[in-house]
């Protein structure tokens, strides 16, 4: 589904350059950029030292908005790639005047290049696209590729949460997380008729949920 056009978009960007962290790529392709590493400082970035925690594919920012609200003491990086959905995430942290926030308008795939080694506590996938055809497969974001981005990124004790609506997506996660160095935990095929307390709410989950549809979660952690 494309991304709706929304008015003004430049103005309103501008608007939340506090918000956003700025990088350069000079090109999209890693066979000239692996070399090009030039790390984030986190801690300038957010003026404190604190455990830093991302999401991957924020959407609007219900979730991490939410999750920052409750945890005070961390640090926080929303990562959408949508320029138009990034922006209104951006507003909500400024309308609800969330300071532990920031936003990378980034795809996954170049993390490593701004993220130091070894330096993100938390990651949480909420319902990323699940590619459904095998064809896709290196788009999803539990596939090898990115697995490997993350345990890149990951403090020895860090770990991984993904939830979804798509049971195909589900299972498939639980394997590669399996096969690349993950143990599996807090497994749940129906999330909010399981005991699981503390749950964020999603703009996708709530709807999912409406209609009827299990939502599925695990957590991850390396070996």
């Amino acid at each position: 589904m494309r991304p709706r056009k929304i008015r003004n978009l430049t103005t309103r960007r501008e608007n939340c350059t506090d918000l956003r962290i700025p990088y350069t790529l000079e090109s999209f392709d890693f066979r000239t950029n692996e070399e090009n590493e030039n790390f984030f400082n986190i801690e300038e970035i957010f003026g404190r030292e604190a455990p830093l925690v991302m999401e991957i594919g924020c959407g609007k920012g219900q979730f991490v908005c939410e999750y920052a609200k409750r945890n005070p003491d961390k640090n926080i990086i929303a990562i959408e790639c949508v320029p138009t959905v990034l922006v209104e995430a951006c507003e909500r942290v400024k309308e609800e005047k969330i300071g532990n926030i920031r936003f990378l308008e980034m795809r996954a795939e170049y993390l490593s290049l701004f993220m130091k080694e070894k330096s993100v506590t938390e990651i949480y996938l909420n319902f990323s696209t699940p590619y459904p055809k095998n064809k896709h497969e290196c788009h999803r974001l539990t596939y090898k590729d990115f697995l490997n981005i993350y345990k890149r990124l990951l403090v020895d004790d860090g770990f991984i949460a993904q939830k979804t609506d798509s049971q195909c997506f589900f299972e498939y996660s639980l394997e590669s997380f399996s096969q690349n160095g993950f143990v599996l935990s807090e497994i749940s095929l129906d999330l909010h008729k399981s005991d699981f307390e503390g749950n964020i709410v999603t703009e996708y989950e709530q709807k999912f949920v409406n209609q009827g549809l299990p939502i599925y979660r695990v957590v991850a952690k390396l070996k």
